[in-house]
């Protein structure tokens, strides 16, 4: 059981967090300052650095409880579908709807912040447990026949990196496609590609 100083503290800790959000998406990462963060989440100034040393440590902070509240939606949603098809659909929308709802910040999440960002083997180990559950459900196709066979995890981190490219896409310019567009052209593309629902090639 937490004790009621546990429990405050971890209220306190997400309110800051939630609020430095608000702040980075409104005035990017460089024009941000705690003031401005401490004023959103209605504390003084120094309860903020009770629990951040720095602007960089709350906005790491901020990727943090991100990435893994985005991850655990996106385990939830791979293991609701049924069927490998589903299973890349809703390994793909969760990650473009999550994009698509935070965009201002994943603008600044993608641009050069000097180090502030997390680097490529942070963000392969955020993402990991959900990519992970998608190559088991590639590996489980392939041994029942229905796709060719091919490196799950591979794969799987292949169509990871093919959704952070859609993303990207989308974050640099007005798109014509709207995202569930992108989720079905995205999704065809690979089931083609490991022969879901058409000849299996061997």
């Amino acid at each position: 059981m937490k004790t009621k100083k546990q429990i405050v503290s971890e209220f306190r800790r997400k309110e800051i967090v939630d609020a430095a959000r608000s702040v980075f998406a409104r005035k990017g990462f460089a024009s941000a300052i705690v003031d401005e963060i401490a004023k959103e989440a209605c504390v003084a100034k120094g309860t903020v650095y009770l629990y951040f040393h720095s602007k960089k440590e709350i906005y790491r902070a901020v990727l943090h409880d991100d990435m893994v509240s985005l991850n655990r939606s996106t385990l939830q949603r791979i293991d609701a579908a049924k069927g490998l098809r589903s299973k890349i659909e809703a390994f793909i929308l969760a990650r473009l709807e999550n994009a698509e709802a935070k965009k201002e910040f994943f603008q600044i999440m993608d641009s050069d912040l000097g180090g502030a960002s997390f680097t490529r083997k942070q963000y392969r180990d955020w993402l990991s447990e959900p990519v992970l559950c998608l190559a088991a459900a590639i590996e489980r196709s392939g041994r029942r026949g229905e796709i060719r066979h091919v490196p799950s995890e591979r794969v799987a981190w292949m169509i990871a990196d093919m959704t952070r490219g859609t993303i990207q896409r989308r974050l640099l310019a007005d798109c014509e496609t709207s995202p569930s567009e992108d989720v079905k052209f995205l999704r065809n593309f690979i089931c083609t590609a490991l022969a879901i629902d058409g000849s299996v090639k061997r």
